[in-house]
């Protein structure tokens, strides 16, 4: 059985296959960007800042009903894209699937490839927030 997050990468894949070149899909990540949901300014506290990024990214997840459930923001369109990609495939998930999950996308994408290095740090410490929420909440924490 295909899990959700598992489900969440093949149509994030197909998706970009219809772009035909790296400026359509910086286009599109940015256009997902801009569509997160609002992020409370109370939720921009250090807690939720996530560190090694080079933009200023605030990330506040919680559980629902043994899922995650997580909204971030940035103040950099390119990042907000990515959080969105993020969100899309790991938020209200079950947590123990957040976890268990490679995040293949990446790499199918060729993200890993064509962000900048620092970007690609920010990426992953995002990924490392998200994976780290999910196995509070799988732990009972």
């Amino acid at each position: 059985m295909t899990s959700e997050i598992e489900s969440a990468q093949q149509e994030l894949i197909e998706e970009f296959e219809f772009f035909d070149d790296w400026m359509e899909r910086y286009q599109y990540i940015i256009d997902l960007g801009r569509k997160l949901p609002e992020f409370p300014d109370d939720w921009k506290t250090e807690d939720n800042r996530v560190h090694g990024c080079q933009s200023q990214v605030w990330m506040h997840a919680e559980p629902r009903n043994g899922r995650l459930h997580f909204q971030a923001v940035s103040d950099s369109a390119i990042v907000s894209g990515l959080i969105a990609l993020l969100m899309r495939v790991y938020s209200d998930r079950p947590a123990g699937e957040v976890v268990a999950s490679e995040p293949h996308f990446i790499g199918a994408l060729d993200l890993d490839r064509h962000l900048s290095p620092t970007r690609s740090n920010g990426l992953r410490a995002m990924l490392d927030r998200i994976r780290a929420h999910a196995a509070e909440i799988s732990a009972g924490a």
